[in-house]
């Protein structure tokens, strides 16, 4: 059986499906790469929460913020699988453009230690949270393709989710997603 510790993660460039515009700052880090997190909290005091996020966020010497959306309210998305739908407050939601000299799975491990020191518990699949932080996209323009067990890329399912692609249609709306459409387009679409 294979070592899953010596074999090479299984990520690879998707060929882009058009010259979407990019917003400027492309490339602005030397041997960085750009990558796409949404944010998204409802316990506790989820404003102050992920202000702390985004500054801790800021605050990591190989993460910098290139631009970030404004605070969304939604409500919770219920869990397609459950039995029955837990009743929880509405999120707050918001993505951030980085540029990072992180690759996806070590990025990945960041995200979760914020969210373990901002209380996150794993106790149940799309029930409420102190804070959510999910990798959404890497490369220049969003085409580096992950696949592994504990991370896929792009997110395989922020095509349908509207609080995605609302604040990330804030900053960058002409960005081509996996479906070929733009943000904007996308979004449009639900």
């Amino acid at each position: 059986m294979p070592d899953p510790e010596k074999e090479a993660p299984a990520y690879h460039a998707r060929a882009p499906r058009s010259t979407a515009t990019v917003a400027a700052g492309a490339g602005s880090r030397r041997g960085s790469e750009r990558a796409w997190i949404a944010l998204g909290a409802n316990l506790g005091a989820p404003a102050t929460t992920l202000r702390r996020a985004l500054r801790w966020l800021a605050s990591l010497p190989e993460v910098a913020i290139e631009a970030r959306s404004t605070l969304h309210r939604t409500a919770a998305v219920p869990w397609p699988e459950a039995r029955e739908e837990v009743p929880q407050p509405d999120y707050l939601n918001a993505v951030v453009r980085v540029a990072t000299r992180h690759d996806p799975l070590a990025l990945l491990r960041v995200l979760l230690s914020l969210e373990r020191a901002a209380g996150r518990e794993r106790s149940r699949k799309w029930g409420p949270r102190t804070l959510d932080l999910d990798l959404l996209m890497m490369g220049p323009r969003g085409e580096l393709v992950v696949r592994e067990p504990e991370l896929e890329l792009p997110h395989p399912r922020m095509l349908t989710r509207r609080f995605v692609l609302a604040p990330l249609a804030e900053i960058d709306p002409q960005l081509v997603l996996a479906s070929g459409l733009t943000v904007h387009q996308q979004l449009a679409r639900l």
